[in-house]
């Protein structure tokens, strides 16, 4: 079994291994339960940094003088992204080393 992003093999589950996740999960479920289980693992890395990234920017947004910020999340992370001040981690960390 391949796990791939972007069509780039990123894990490749022998049949050894498949075997030893079934001793604790039915067979028939492996598929979905793998699937639900990367699905939760990348949604709650997402919702965490979302979390942060509206922790830092609620107060910077007031400061600047936005009057209205959105409730909707993508709205809102693309509302900081337009921010002249705005930075990711590799823009923040080139601009200190």
């Amino acid at each position: 079994m391949n796990i791939k992003i972007n069509d780039k093999e990123i894990l490749e589950l022998t049949e050894t291994q498949k075997k030893v996740i079934c001793n604790d999960i039915m067979s028939e479920e492996l598929e979905a339960d793998l699937k639900r289980r990367v699905q939760y693992a990348l949604m709650h890395k997402y919702e965490q940094c979302f979390k942060r990234l509206k922790t830092e920017w609620e107060p910077k947004l007031k400061r600047a003088g936005v009057r209205s910020i959105p409730l909707d999340d993508e709205e809102f992370a693309e509302l900081v992204f337009s921010q002249e001040g705005y930075k990711n981690r590799s823009q923040r960390e080139a601009k200190e080393g």
